[in-house]
């Protein structure tokens, strides 16, 4: 691979740079929003899977003693 020098390696980010297709505010609103929702819907599931094995465990250990 050849090396490249210093202004050459600007140019060849500008030209990358201008072939980026940045999303539009809608878009990146939409995406917020759908990560937020994801993010409670995973928060809320473990949160339910964490209590029903936590008392899972214990009715399970209460039971040997």
């Amino acid at each position: 691979m050849a090396k490249t020098g210093p202004i050459e390696f600007v140019n060849q980010v500008k030209a990358e740079v201008k072939k980026v297709t940045w999303p539009t505010r809608k878009e990146t609103t939409v995406s917020t929003i759908a990560v937020f929702i994801m993010v409670a819907l995973a928060s809320t599931f473990l949160f339910f899977a964490d209590q029903i094995l936590a008392f899972l465990v214990n009715f399970i250990l209460d039971i040997g003693s």
